[in-house]
């Protein structure tokens, strides 16, 4: 399969999951495929631990991007868990004849910036970081 191909397989995932479809997210499995999660050291063998464990996944992601390159699908999403928390994610995906062979994830909490930073980093969407002290900057250059 070429990388427009595995694009689709992965996109499809996060569709499934935002919409509930069960069957839809599984169809892009390997039946052998291995899901690791590095932060809790689980990893979840084969189709039949995957269906038991997303059957009860409470998320709904939201994808910010996708990466490919190849065989290989890097994801960067939020998912609300409805936890009152912005969980960011990034997933990557090995692909193999057009499905999932191997994902492994990982998820974090924002954090407060770090005040060592501050003189040389803006925040993200432009404002700073409440409490960090940082001048506003547009475009990467500092101001005021």
């Amino acid at each position: 399969m070429g990388e427009a191909e595995n694009r689709q397989t992965v996109e499809r995932i996060f569709q499934a999951l935002a919409e509930g479809q069960v069957e839809l997210f599984h169809a892009q499995f390997h039946e052998d495929s291995v899901i690791d999660f590095p932060q809790s050291g689980e990893r979840i063998a084969g189709g039949e631990g995957r269906r038991a464990v997303y059957r009860a996944f409470p998320g709904r992601p939201r994808v910010r991007r996708i990466v490919t390159g190849g065989d290989l699908a890097v994801v960067e999403a939020a998912v609300d868990y409805s936890d009152r928390v912005d969980w960011s994610a990034v997933f990557i995906h090995e692909l193999r004849d057009g499905k999932i062979a191997r994902a492994t994830a990982y998820w974090a909490q924002p954090f407060e910036a770090a005040a060592s930073r501050a003189e040389w980093v803006r925040h993200m969407n432009g404002e700073p970081p409440d409490g960090c002290g940082c001048r506003p900057s547009i475009n990467g250059l500092r101001v005021g």
